[in-house]
């Protein structure tokens, strides 16, 4: 349990950073525009969802004594680690040069990525059969994940204010804590990799795969519901930090600590709700995690901005109520991390091949593509509300007053469309055949 905690941890110490920093970091510290930034930010999905199909098809035929998935994870570890410190660095340049930089940096460090996490992901299914099991598994992946997030936040928020050198020696810190988590993980897994299931090595077109996903109804709830739930925490995680500071007015050395109340309480949320869902069942559970994101979300877009200096009690109280939300998200949100997953293998083992690979590749490459689209639509109405990147200011003070228009606009999407779009994800997850899940786990 601890070996694999661990390797969920490099790449979620880079999703954290990427999702909360990388907007933020591209407008204000590059001064990229925020429909390139957007713009980025979708090649950046657009191609982590691309290659996972190929990653997922030559992990499923490796063959090597520790099985096909420690590989690849051994082997992308270093790149990983190098590509997450280089995506923080601004080069020379105008907005072409730095545009073409990041693309590349960003092609490297999400191959790196997938071919880390996209074999990892399929060993919760390989390494047992037991859906109680496999459940810890995943509690214990996410938790691993979640504190690697915190880490990585609280290394920004102590590096952040320095802006630029701040963001590169963050960048070098964490990509050295990613390639190392990495490493331990796979010498931690290496005996269990060895006798876990292996994967039916056939060779299938690309229409093959599409009739076995399509006729597999199981696989087709779990990814709508992963695409919802990811979409929605992806559009906060990337408009949060432009919110606290633009919108709510939360001075901005203090708005770089605020996430870190989201990842605990997270945190906190997994472990609940993994207990819970061995007791009454992964969709109830999900039910009451998505209910109360979803009350979240809409509080937050309706709480009144902060007056400069918090020093009335009518202000620190709204400092209060704004942290109590945030923690109320992370506390529901977590769920987005822990039941997809755990009702992956559900739908693998209807499947009689069981082609872990193939089925987590496809998963994973369905919600990065809406992933990408939703940054790429954040730039968009962002770009169309009259949002003013550093690049567009005379003086940076001047971007702290941005137009109503674009205020209205960040607001709905840290509250509005995140709640419509869990809202279609539960809604989606109706009948779902979970009545003995629970039943088994208590019992083993």
């Amino acid at each position: 349990m601890i070996s694999y905690g661990l390797g969920d941890a490099g790449t979620g110490l880079a999703a954290t950073q990427l999702g909360f920093y990388l907007f933020p970091f591209f407008t204000g510290t590059a001064g990229l525009p925020a429909f390139i930034a957007g713009s980025l930010l979708m090649v950046i999905k657009i191609w982590d969802a691309i290659n996972d199909p190929l990653i997922g098809w030559l992990s499923d035929h490796t063959n090597t004594r520790w099985g096909p998935r420690l590989p690849w994870m051994f082997g992308a570890a270093i790149p990983l680690g190098i590509a997450l410190g280089a995506i923080w660095w601004v080069p020379p340049g105008g907005i072409s040069q730095k545009t073409v930089y990041y693309v590349l940096i960003a092609i490297l460090l999400m191959t790196a990525y997938t071919a880390v996490n996209l074999p990892y992901s399929a060993l919760s299914t390989e390494l047992t059969e037991t859906t109680a099991i496999r459940t810890r598994l995943n509690a214990a992946r996410f938790t691993g994940s979640i504190l690697a997030g915190f880490l990585g936040l609280v290394v920004a928020a102590g590096l952040l204010s320095k802006g630029e050198s701040g963001f590169l020696a963050m960048g070098k810190i964490t990509g050295s804590i990613a390639a190392l988590a990495t490493l331990l993980s796979c010498w931690g897994l290496a005996p269990f990799a060895k006798k876990a299931r292996q994967p039916i090595r056939q060779s299938e077109s690309l229409k093959v795969q599409f009739k076995r996903i399509l006729r597999n109804n199981r696989f087709l709830k779990v990814i709508g519901l992963y695409l919802l739930l990811w979409c929605g925490l992806q559009l906060m995680q990337t408009v949060s930090l432009i919110y606290l500071e633009q919108v709510m007015h939360v001075p901005k050395d203090l708005s770089k600590w605020i996430p870190i109340p989201f990842q605990i309480s997270a945190l906190i949320g997994l472990q609940v709700w993994s207990l819970s869902s061995n007791r009454i069942g992964r969709i109830k559970v999900l039910y009451l995690g998505g209910g109360l994101w979803i009350s979240a979300c809409l509080l937050a877009m309706l709480l009144p901005p902060i007056s400069p200096g918090i020093s009335s009690r009518i202000e620190l109280l709204k400092m209060i109520c704004l942290i109590i939300i945030i923690m109320i998200v992370g506390f529901g949100a977590s769920t987005a991390y822990l039941i997809p997953w755990s009702l992956l293998p559900d739908a693998i083992d209807a499947d009689p091949d069981h082609p872990a690979g193939l089925y987590t590749a496809w998963m994973v490459l369905i919600q990065k593509i809406g992933i990408g689209l939703s940054v790429q639509l954040l730039g968009l109405l962002l770009s169309f509300s009259g949002y003013q990147s550093l690049i567009q200011c005379k003086e940076v003070q001047l971007c702290l007053q941005q137009p109503s228009t674009a205020i209205i606009t960040i607001r709905l999407c840290m509250g509005l469309i995140p709640a419509l779009l869990v809202s279609s994800g539960l809604f989606m997850m109706r009948g779902w055949p979970d009545k003995g899940a629970h039943l088994e786990a208590m019992n083993s």
